[in-house]
C-alpha cells in the first residue's frame, strides 16, 4: 500500500502553476539552444568571409594582402577601399599606406572623374609622415604622389631623403627619375630608372618609368618595347594601356594606339577619356563621322565634361553641321561658368566658335550675346583679341547693339 501511495504520489498531475513553471523553463531552454546555434553560425561564416581563425578578426595585414591581390588584378577600387580598411584596422601599416598611395595615383590616370586622386593620395602620404617621417617607404610614397601633382622639385626632394634613408628602395628611385623626367634632364631620368629596374623591388614604377624617359629622348619604338612586359604582368591596369597609345602616337602608330584604347574600353565600356582620344584621333584622320560618334558618346557618358563638348561641336563645325556646333559650344560655355572655371584656365574657343557659328547661321542676338561675353571676359586676361568687331557691330547682322 506504501508503494501504491508513492506511485500515485510520482505520477499525480501537476498544478497550474507547476505547469507554468516548467513550460517557462523549456522555452528558455529553447532559446538558449537557438542563439547557441546562430552564434556558431555566425562564426562559422566569419572564419569563411575573413579566413581567420577562432577568436581573431580580419587584420591589417590580410586586408593590405587582399588590397594587393586586387591591385595586381587591375581592381584599383577595390585596392584603394581595403587598403582604406587596412589602414583604419591599423594606422601604423606601412605597406597598406604605400598601396593605398599607389593605386591612388593609378586611378588618376584611368579617367577625368579620377583626377583629385592624385590630390588625395599626397595628403594622405603627407599625414602619414608625421608619425614617422624618416620612414623611407613612406618618403618613397610621398615623392610618388608628389611628383604625379606635378610638384618635381619638392618630389626629387622627398625621393632624395628616401634614398638616404634606404638605397635600395626602387620605388624612391623611380619617382626620384620620373621627377628628373618632368624638368627635362632626360638622361638622368633614363640612367635612374634603369638602376630602379636593376635593384628590383617596385618593377611597375621603375619599367614605368624607363618607358617615359625613353619616349621623353625621343625613343618611341623603345619606350614601347619596354612599357609592354608592364603590360602583359599587369594586363587589366588601363594607365598602361594609355600610356602604350600615347607612345605609339609619338612613333606614328596609329593602329596600335586604336587597340590600346579598345582594350580600355573592353575593360571598362563607360571610359570617357579612351573615347575622346578616339575621337581626336579620327579627326586626325579626318574621319568625320566617326568623330562626331566617338564624342557624342563621350558627352551621354559625361554630360557635365565641357571638353567632350568643344571636341563635339568642333567635329560638328568642321562637318558643317552649323546648328548643332553652336548648341555644343554653347554647352561648353555654360559649363565652364556654371563650375566656376577661372577665367585663364576657361577653353576661349568656345565662345569664339560658337560665335562664328551664329555668324554662319545669321543668328544675329546669340552672336552679340556671345561676343560681347568673349569681350568682357578676355579683358581680363592677357590675350591678344583676334575677335573684333565695328562698333556698328558684325556685318552680318544690320542692327546690332555691341559693348564698347
Amino acid at each position: 500500500m506504501q508503494i501504491q501511495r508513492n506511485r500515485r504520489r510520482l505520477f499525480k498531475r501537476r498544478s497550474r502553476p507547476e505547469r507554468r513553471r516548467a513550460g517557462c523553463l523549456s522555452l528558455t531552454v529553447l532559446i538558449g539552444v537557438l542563439v547557441s546555434i546562430a552564434a556558431l553560425s555566425i562564426n562559422w561564416l566569419g572564419l569563411r568571409l575573413f579566413n581567420t581563425q577562432p577568436g581573431t578578426g580580419p587584420t591589417s595585414t590580410r586586408l593590405a594582402a587582399a588590397a594587393g591581390e586586387a591591385f595586381d588584378r587591375g581592381d584599383l577600387d577595390e585596392a584603394i577601399e581595403l587598403a582604406r580598411q587596412a589602414l583604419s584596422a591599423d594606422s601604423s601599416s606601412t605597406s597598406a599606406l604605400v598601396l593605398l598611395t599607389r593605386a591612388l595615383v593609378y586611378r588618376s590616370y584611368v579617367d577625368f572623374n579620377h583626377e583629385r586622386d592624385r590630390e588625395v593620395a599626397v595628403q594622405i602620404a603627407e599625414e602619414a609622415l608625421r608619425d614617422d617621417p624618416n620612414n623611407a617607404e613612406r618618403l618613397a610614397a610621398y615623392a610618388f604622389s608628389l611628383q604625379a601633382n606635378r610638384r618635381s622639385i619638392e618630389a626629387a626632394q622627398v625621393a632624395s631623403q628616401a634614398l638616404q634613408q634606404d638605397s635600395s628602395n626602387t620605388l624612391a628611385r623611380a619617382a626620384l627619375a620620373l621627377a628628373y623626367g618632368a624638368v627635362g634632364s632626360f638622361e638622368i631620368a633614363r640612367r635612374e630608372s634603369t638602376q630602379a629596374l636593376q635593384q628590383g623591388g617596385a618593377p611597375l614604377e621603375s619599367r614605368r618609368a624607363l618607358a617615359i624617359s625613353y619616349n621623353d629622348l625621343g625613343n618611341y619604338r623603345l619606350a614601347l618595347e619596354t612599357i609592354k612586359p608592364a603590360i602583359d604582368a599587369y594586363p587589366r591596369l588601363i594607365p598602361l594601356y594609355f600610356e602604350r597609345a600615347l607612345f605609339a602616337m609619338q612613333l606614328g602608330d596609329s593602329d596600335t594606339a586604336t587597340e590600346s584604347w579598345f582594350q580600355v574600353i573592353a575593360y571598362d565600356p563607360d571610359n570617357v577619356k579612351a573615347h575622346l582620344r578616339l575621337c581626336e584621333l579620327s579627326s586626325t584622320m579626318r574621319e568625320r563621322r566617326a568623330a562626331v560618334d566617338y564624342c557624342t558618346t563621350v558627352t551621354r557618358l559625361d554630360p557635365t565634361f565641357s571638353q567632350g563638348w568643344y571636341q563635339l561641336g568642333f567635329e560638328q563645325f568642321l562637318s558643317g553641321d552649323y546648328e548643332a556646333a553652336q548648341a555644343a559650344f554653347n554647352r561648353c560655355t555654360t559649363l565652364q561658368v556654371m563650375q566656376g572655371v577661372p577665367v585663364p584656365e576657361r577653353k576661349f574657343e568656345c565662345w569664339y566658335l560658337q560665335g562664328q557659328a551664329a555668324e554662319i547661321r545669321r543668328d544675329c542676338p546669340a552672336l552679340i550675346a556671345t561676343y560681347n561675353e568673349f569681350r568682357a571676359m578676355t579683358a581680363e586676361v592677357p590675350i591678344a583679341q583676334t575677335w573684333v568687331y565695328p562698333p556698328e557691330g558684325p556685318p552680318v547682322c544690320q542692327v546690332a547693339t555691341v559693348v564698347p
